[in-house]
């Protein structure tokens, strides 16, 4: 009976554990409309938008560079609780 316990404690923290988020709390979200580019210009990640940079007064080149979502290259997305870049293919 005890071995039984022990495995039920056991499997039920392992459990607890896989379904932790190791999310860090400036890339939490819920839904997209939580996450902005990480920065002003030529973005390859996003953070949550309290934590999102202060992009006011900033200018930035009109150039698509690579691996941005500039252009139309990728979209900031709420991916399994996590702010992300998505790049498109």
């Amino acid at each position: 009976m005890k071995k039984i316990l022990s495995l039920l404690g056991l499997i039920t923290l392992l459990v607890f554990l896989t379904s932790c988020s190791f999310v860090p709390a400036e890339k939490k979200c819920s839904a997209d409309k939580d996450c902005v580019p990480a920065s002003c210009c030529h973005a390859k990640d996003a953070v949550n938008k309290e934590h999102g940079p202060d992009c006011a007064g900033m200018l930035c080149t009109a150039v698509c560079e690579p691996e941005t979502i500039d252009c139309g290259q990728g979209d900031i997305k709420c991916v399994s609780g996590e702010c992300k870049a998505v790049m498109k293919e």
